[in-house]
């Protein structure tokens, strides 16, 4: 006998599930390990150094142009993946929302592009 199991009034086993669970469940009932305190510190900071280089790269004009919008956007992607992956859960659920994020992330990049396009191509 497992040690979640009691024995009922009739004499059968029942598996009796933990409450609260110690880890997070899903569809087909697997849990998964949840990133640590540290873990959510390490990445927090990872953050802050992006935001930082980005900040840095724009107000000390090491970069313009088609180099300073490539290496902008290449960090927001970055973190737009890091906050969704850890911070919304998303490395740990339905493969659905992650490919919805992703969607939005590809079609956020495009419509960028498309009115950078815009606006450099109309104006004088």
């Amino acid at each position: 006998m497992s040690s979640d199991a009691t024995i009922t009034d009739s004499g059968h086993d029942e598996t009796v599930a933990e409450y609260p669970p110690s880890q997070p469940v899903h569809e087909g009932g697997h849990g998964h390990a949840e990133p640590t305190d540290k873990q959510y510190i390490g990445i927090a900071l990872l953050l802050a150094v992006l935001t930082a280089i980005e900040i840095a790269s724009t107000e000390a004009g090491w970069f313009s142009g088609a180099p300073l919008v490539t290496i902008l956007l290449s960090l927001m992607v970055v973190k737009f993946l890091l906050v969704v992956g850890f911070f919304m859960h998303l490395r740990f659920d339905s493969r659905l929302f992650t490919l919805v994020f992703y969607i939005g992330v590809v079609f956020a990049i495009g419509l960028y592009g498309v009115m950078l396009a815009t606006f450099h191509f109309w104006t004088g």
